[in-house]
């Protein structure tokens, strides 16, 4: 069966055969070029996860689609993290965005697009995404290329001093790029042609061991693996199988801070997987579910992420960490002993995508209480697999939940008296909860394979090389930088 075949049966048919036709008329006008994909992570955040099946998928359509990681410093990915907070109107560490931070975020960025002069050739398409790789962009306009600007984050208020502040920094770069693509038309950037901006939404690949269906034994013995629910503790049987066909097994534990032991197999779980970032309010969602009270009845909270020293580009994970521990441990010892704090194995990204899988799928509600979001695909994550899902009503998650319909939107995020009565109610009515994790679970469907992103980008990429030789037609530029 042919990669971009897979879909059938998960898909419409009217659809299914828009978005592979899409795709594979992509890729034969991209022939002869290659896409380079640059991004700042292999792994540990959404734009890797998204990146790494559209790669493959686009390879397998015929096209010569590659991946590069940039590499940098602590100091280049502090500046790259105040940026990422500004952008998302929030003042983050409130540092400064001078000519000192403008030095160091170009050096790094110098020594990368010496190493992108000697892959990319005139006329192929370089996509970088978000602001740790926009200032790539200069350098490859340069060497002749096709250079898109991915963002994946944004503020809802275009007009926020704060986004300001970051667009200064970033504009000088991103000005360069042919194209930008983001996820909302909300988060375009201020003073760019609106002709050049591209709305795209967001999509998870349903056959990833993050996404894929898993039986129901195999949920909690994943969960005993990892650590996370009380069980046998030992390495499972396979639970599904890796890109190369070899089997995958869960065997590492998770590092999880409790007081006691793992709950059992049977008790409620209200989940939130996310980053260790301050805008996903782990201190919120530990402060609301403590307010609950009686109300959460035998449930138990878990916080996850990955594992702190995993993810390179971003530098505030550890102090996250740190002031959520601190006031876990100001709990009551009765709330301690309800609330977990677990950081997940990376070595293996099939193995923690599989625990997440797990996780999700076990949960009673999955929460997002996000303080700000760009677009928050652990949303989409957990309805594609049924879940009900409580959330803030900020950035990208009012475009994948419809209140009352197929989640539950929280319209203050740092409301905590309505997200507890929220959360409480789903677990006192399971048949409401269950009903709107079966319409979140079409909604993902419908709205959120990736297959229907992948030809989002086949009908930009292609629009753009055929934008170009068509400026080459009527210009005296070479050929060869068509």
């Amino acid at each position: 069966m042919h990669l971009l075949e897979r879909f059938a049966g998960l898909l419409d048919d009217a659809d299914q055969a828009r978005y592979e036709g899409a795709v594979r008329g992509g890729a034969r006008r991209l022939r002869g070029r290659v896409i380079w994909t640059v991004s700042s992570s292999a792994r540990g955040g959404g734009v890797a996860e998204m990146m790494r099946p559209l790669v493959g998928y686009a390879r397998g359509a015929g096209a010569d689609a590659r991946w590069l990681v940039i590499e940098g410093t602590p100091a280049f990915f502090e500046v790259t993290k105040r940026l990422h907070h500004l952008l998302h109107g929030d003042p983050g560490d409130g540092g400064p965005l001078g000519a000192a931070e403008r030095e160091v975020y170009e050096g790094v960025l110098a020594e990368n697009a010496a190493a992108l002069a000697g892959l990319v050739a005139p006329g192929d398409v370089v996509l970088l995404h978000d602001p740790q790789t926009a200032g790539l962009a200069p350098a490859a306009r340069r060497l002749r290329a096709i250079v898109v600007w991915r963002s994946h984050i944004g503020c809802d208020d275009p007009g926020d001093p704060e986004a300001a502040r970051g667009w200064r920094f970033l504009l000088p770069y991103v000005a360069a790029a042919d194209a930008v693509i983001v996820s909302r038309a909300a988060d375009a950037p201020p003073g760019v042609d609106p002709a050049r901006v591209h709305v795209m939404r967001p999509s998870i690949d349903p056959f990833t061991a993050k996404n894929a269906p898993m039986d129901d034994a195999a949920v909690p013995a994943v969960l005993a693996a990892a650590g996370l629910l009380a069980g046998p503790g030992r390495a499972t049987a396979p639970v599904g199988r890796r890109d190369d066909g070899s089997p995958l097994r869960v065997c590492r534990r998770a590092d999880v801070v409790r007081e006691g032991g793992p709950p059992p197999p049977g008790r409620p779980l209200v989940v939130q997987v996310s980053r260790w970032d301050r805008l996903k309010d782990h201190l919120g969602v530990m402060e609301g579910f403590a307010r609950m009270g009686d109300a959460a009845g035998d449930a138990d909270l878990v916080l996850a992420g990955p594992a702190i020293a995993s993810v390179a580009d971003d530098p505030d994970g550890p102090a996250v960490m740190d002031a959520l521990l601190a006031a876990w441990r100001a709990l009551p010892a009765r709330l301690r002993r309800r609330v977990h704090v677990a950081a997940l194995p990376m070595e293996d990204g099939d193995e923690n995508a599989a625990i997440v899988n797990a996780l999700q799928r076990h949960a009673a509600v999955v929460v997002q209480k996000s303080l700000r979001e760009g677009f928050g695909l652990t949303v989409t994550e957990a309805m594609c697999k049924g879940r009900p899902v409580v959330a803030s009503a900020v950035g990208g998650i009012r475009d994948q939940i419809t209140d009352g319909l197929d989640g539950v939107l929280v319209d203050d995020p740092r409301d905590l008296g309505a997200f507890a009565g929220a959360v409480a109610g789903l677990l006192a009515d399971p048949a409401r909860a269950a009903a709107l994790g079966r319409a979140a679970h079409e909604r993902a469907r419908r709205e959120s394979l990736n297959l229907r992103q992948l030809a989002d980008y086949a009908i930009l990429l292609g629009r753009l090389v055929e934008d170009r030789l068509a400026a080459v037609r009527s210009s005296a530029t070479p050929p060869e930088a068509a």
